[in-house]
C-alpha cells in the first residue's frame, strides 16, 4: 500500500488530499525510495497555487526528502538497495509514502546525519551553500543582509555566515523570531515595517551592504536594492509576498550599477559532480557543529494542509518536516 498527497486542482490547503495510489516501479536509472521524512518549502506553495505550473495534473507534489532505496532500475551505480539517500531537486513527488527518483540526484546521507536532518536541510541548506559559497562568495569582516532570518534558509544562512566571519543584519516578521534570529547569530534583526534602509546605514555607517539575500519577494525588493553600496548585488531568490513585478533596470544604474540575479539550486547542481560537492560542504558544516540544524515543526504527511496553513501564516520557524 503507498499514499500520497495529490492536487487535482491550483489553490489553498484544502486542495492537498491524502490518497492511495500506485506503488511505482523504477525505471532504468530510477530507484525506488521507501520515504522517512520529507521537507516542507515555500516552493511547494508556489505549486500548490499554481504560481508555478506542474506537468500536469493531477500531481504529487514535494522537492524534498529522505528514506531507503527500497529497489534499483537498470543501469543504476550510483547508490544501492539499503544505502540512505536524500535529495532535494525534481521531478515533484516527495509528498508520498514511496516515490520514485532518479539516481543521479540522489546523495548518500552519511553517518552522524538523521533521516529527519536530511529532509529538513538538502534543499534550505544547499540554497544556503550555493548562495554563500557562489553567487556571491562572502569574505570574513563583511556585512551582509539575509531576509526572513528566522526561516529554514535564514538560519542556516545566518549560522554559516557567522562562521565564515560575517556581521549579519537579518529581517524578521515578529519580536519571538527576532530573539530566534538573535540566538543563531545574527548582530542586528530589523522587524518588517521599519526602515530597512535607514536600519542599514545606521548599522553600517552609511557604508551600506555588498550583497543582500532576499526570499521575500515583492514587499522587500525595493527597499534591499536601497540597502546596496555601488557596486552591490541583490540575490532574489523567493517570492514569499508575491512575485517582483517587471523593472526598469535603469534603476540599477540609478542607484550605483548594482548586479541583480534571480539563481535557483538547480543551476548550480545540474552536474552531479557539482551536485555532489554541495551535498558535501553542507553535511561537513552541520557536523561540525558550525551550523546546527532546527528542526522545529512536525507534521503527519496525511496533515500537509495544516503544515501549508501554518507556513503561510508565518507561523513557523526554522525547518518544518512531514513524516510518513
Amino acid at each position: 500500500m503507498n499514499h500520497a498527497i495529490r492536487v487535482h486542482e491550483y489553490g489553498g490547503p484544502e486542495k492537498l488530499l491524502w490518497e492511495e495510489v500506485p506503488l511505482p516501479h523504477p525505471k532504468a536509472g530510477e530507484v525506488l525510495i521507501r520515504q522517512k521524512a520529507v521537507g516542507l518549502n515555500y516552493i511547494d506553495v508556489y505549486f500548490r497555487t499554481g504560481l508555478y505550473k506542474a506537468p500536469s495534473l493531477p500531481f504529487t507534489m514535494g522537492m524534498e526528502g529522505a528514506g531507503i532505496v527500497e529497489a534499483i532500475g537498470e543501469g543504476v551505480t550510483e547508490v544501492a538497495v539499503g544505502d540512505r539517500v536524500a535529495y532535494a531537486s525534481g521531478p515533484m513527488g516527495a509528498y508520498a509514502e514511496a516515490r520514485t527518483n532518479k539516481a543521479d540526484r540522489l546523495v548518500k546521507i552519511p553517518e552522524g546525519i538523521s533521516f529527519e536532518q536530511a529532509a529538513s536541510m538538502m534543499l534550505q541548506g544547499m540554497t544556503a551553500q550555493y548562495l554563500l559559497r557562489s553567487t556571491y562568495r562572502v569574505k570574513s569582516g563583511e556585512t551582509i543582509l539575509i531576509h526572513a532570518a528566522a526561516g529554514g534558509v535564514g538560519l542556516i544562512m545566518v549560522q554559516w555566515a557567522k562562521a565564515l566571519g560575517c556581521t549579519v543584519i537579518g529581517t524578521v516578521s515578529t519580536e519571538a523570531k527576532a530573539e530566534l534570529a538573535r540566538a543563531n547569530g545574527c548582530d542586528h534583526v530589523v522587524l518588517a515595517g521599519e526602515d530597512l534602509p535607514a536600519a542599514v546605514k545606521r548599522i553600517t555607517g552609511g557604508a551600506m551592504l555588498p550583497v543582500v539575500y532576499d526570499s521575500v519577494g515583492r514587499d522587500t525588493f525595493t527597499a534591499s536594492l536601497d540597502c546596496l553600496a555601488p557596486l552591490g548585488m541583490m540575490v532574489s531568490y523567493g517570492n514569499a509576498s508575491g512575485a517582483v513585478p517587471p523593472i526598469d533596470i535603469g534603476i540599477l544604474a540609478a542607484k550605483g550599477s548594482l548586479y541583480l540575479t534571480r539563481p535557483t539550486l538547480g543551476s548550480y547542481t545540474m552536474k552531479r559532480s557539482d551536485l555532489e560537492h554541495v551535498a558535501a560542504e553542507l553535511f561537513d558544516v552541520v557536523k561540525s557543529g558550525a551550523v546546527k540544524l532546527q528542526i522545529n515543526q512536525r507534521y503527519a504527511l496525511k496533515d500537509a494542509a495544516q503544515a501549508h496553513r501554518d507556513l503561510e501564516a508565518r507561523k513557523t520557524t526554522g525547518s518544518t518536516v512531514l513524516l510518513p
